[in-house]
């Protein structure tokens, strides 16, 4: 996930089947498919001309365009000596997601740049399109207003512990939100970092401060990918307590524990809360 292992070379697929411990290769994580140094195999993995939505650069069409991106990103990579954590990967039929976190230098010292991708695909494997998720405010100390890059979706329905956060975010309880996930769950802000709140004790104070500004937050849910283990929801956030925001893309990505209840809740936008400097 999410390109396609057979449309590289042979010694590109060794390579990536050792650095995956010889698992079965069922699709190229991204980052590592972009490293391999065979662009012909990235956009060969796309149905039709490749379309990226990028946090930095934006929308990027076309094979030309993709082609220098691909350049761009390795030379980025490269300069901030980038490492790449593996953090969770599902694929189903028509979509897919994964979640990394790169290790990179920044201005004082290694920062940690939490990163999903989610891809649209075709029965066949082939990626309709791909949409990047970060957040700025690890390297820039700024966030950046994103764009919606889906519509809403009023048919789409989230289950189980899913869907009791999203009614609990939107009502702005915090007894209930808390009260969603595992006794020894996180949710991570996309900053990530020293960003992460785990337990009662941790989450209670988080979405406290999340709610602090008299309200929930509703979004706009536009496309859920889900195995029954993990989830990710993209959505448009357009208001933050008593304040309407234009409209801004994100996903979040919910890991169902043992009992049911929440393990993990990561977060993946670029708002600029509207509640104390800093967040």
């Amino acid at each position: 996930m999410p390109w396609i292992p057979e449309l590289f070379s042979a010694p590109a697929r060794a390579r990536l089947e050792d650095t995956r411990r010889r698992e079965e290769l069922a699709g190229v994580p991204y980052f590592a498919g972009l490293i391999t140094g065979e662009p012909d195999a990235l956009v060969r993995s796309f149905a039709g001309e490749p379309e990226i939505q990028d946090p930095v650069r934006g929308p990027i069409r076309g094979a030309r365009a993709f082609e220098a991106f691909v350049t761009e990103t390795n030379a980025w990579l490269a300069q901030r000596n980038v490492t790449v954590e593996h953090v969770e990967q599902v694929v189903t039929e028509r979509r897919g997601f994964e979640e990394v976190v790169l290790h990179l230098d920044g201005e004082s010292g290694r920062v940690e740049l939490p990163v999903a991708i989610v891809a649209d695909r075709r029965s066949d494997g082939r990626i309709e399109e791909l949409r990047i998720y970060s957040s700025g405010w690890p390297l820039s100390g700024r966030h950046a207003n994103r764009p919606p890059l889906l519509q809403p979706d009023p048919e789409l329905r989230e289950s189980d512990v899913v869907a009791d956060y999203q009614h609990a975010l939107t009502a702005g309880d915090v007894d209930a939100i808390v009260a969603s996930f595992e006794p020894d769950g996180y949710a991570r802000e996309p900053a990530g970092g020293q960003y992460i709140h785990r337990g009662p004790d941790g989450l209670r104070a988080f979405y406290e401060l999340l709610f602090s500004n008299d309200g929930g937050i509703p979004l706009e849910h536009c496309a859920l990918i889900d195995d029954k283990r993990a989830c990710a929801l993209e959505y448009n956030v357009v208001r933050w307590g008593k304040t309407e925001l234009p409209p801004q893309a994100g996903v979040t990505v919910y890991v169902r524990g043992q009992s049911g209840k929440l393990a993990a809740a990561r977060i993946y936008d670029d708002i600029d809360p509207p509640l104390s400097p800093g967040r």
